[in-house]
């Protein structure tokens, strides 16, 4: 096996292997589903809000302009996007789903598996690409899968208005504006909160990784499987490629942002995929499907895409 596999399957096996702790964990029983979902609110409450504010309210950012690593990652993100909503039209779903089935296809698990990884790779110089596309990634997503399902669809305002509310209370932003309002004072963080907040940042990687297994069990692999297949094919391989193509030859990204703005293309379909299928109640079985099939293959993928970016500037 080649060298740079070799230490990408380093980097990639504990983290999957916490998410396969997890997911027996809850299957045999060993921990209840109510203490994965208290896990899996942690996460997102108060371990990555704590990460994220202390990594903005105390780090020295470098000048960059974000707007090419942006469109690194968002030209490919739209393409799968298109794709599988044009193929899911072709297919005869209906305008609600197909908006849910392109946003399956296009939409990173960022957090669960995107942060741990990125880390893993970059140690704390990942934390930069990690908030520049945290603050904008679901609200984007999220509100432009809203809008097209208001656009076919009356009585859709009320849902739109709700999940817009919801994505301005996300705990995550909220600590990344929280984090900027706190460096635009010029005031540093006082020793002991700088300290807690390390503690808690620190449980955010392994803990959320067992949760994201433990909440497999709940997502089962079923529904057309012509359509998971084609949203795990996007996800995983089209995604990234389109990419890389981008960052490298097009836009000639430095290392850091090219390699995370690949990695984050190559995660599995993010569980927010999922919690919108339930909120519009269309697609659930294929979004489940396309979470449980892209989350099981990506450790394959995955490593072959990390050995990529470990040999960038090399």
């Amino acid at each position: 096996m080649p060298p740079l596999l070799i230490s990408a399957l380093a980097i990639v096996a504990p983290v999957f292997s916490l998410v396969a702790i997890g997911y027996l964990a809850a299957r045999l029983g060993l921990v209840s589903e109510r203490a994965g979902n208290g896990l899996s609110e942690f996460v997102f409450v108060l371990a990555i809000p704590a990460l994220l504010f202390r990594t903005v309210a105390s780090t020295e950012f470098p000048h960059l302009n974000p707007l090419p690593y942006w469109a690194s990652y968002f030209v490919g993100l739209l393409i799968c996007w298109l794709v599988a909503a044009a193929i899911a039209r072709r297919l005869g779903r209906p305008p609600r789903e197909t908006a849910i089935i392109g946003f399956a296809a296009a939409q990173s698990n960022t957090v669960m598996i995107g942060i741990p990884l990125i880390l893993g790779v970059f140690g704390e110089a990942g934390t930069v690409p990690i908030i520049l596309l945290l603050i904008i990634h679901s609200p984007l997503t999220m509100t432009a899968t809203a809008l097209l399902i208001a656009r076919h669809e009356t009585g859709s305002g009320g849902l739109l208005l709700r999940l817009i509310k919801a994505i301005l209370s996300n705990p995550i932003l909220v600590a990344i504006g929280m984090g900027l309002l706190w460096r635009m004072g010029g005031v540093p963080l006082p020793g002991t909160a700088k300290s807690v907040l390390k503690f808690l940042g620190d449980t955010a990687s392994p803990c959320a990784l067992v949760a994201m297994g433990m909440s497999m069990t709940r997502i089962a692999l079923e529904g057309n499987k012509r359509l998971i297949g084609v949203i795990s094919a996007l996800k995983l391989v089209l995604h990234p490629a389109l990419v890389y193509v981008m960052a490298v030859p097009i836009l000639h990204l430095p290392p850091l942002m090219a390699g995370s703005a690949l990695l984050f293309a190559a995660c599995p379909t993010g569980v927010n995929a999922y919690l919108l299928a339930e909120r519009y109640r269309a697609g659930q079985s294929v979004t489940s499907g396309a979470i449980s099939l892209t989350t099981m293959l990506a450790i394959f993928t995955m490593t072959f895409v990390v050995s990529v970016v470990m040999g960038f500037g090399k």
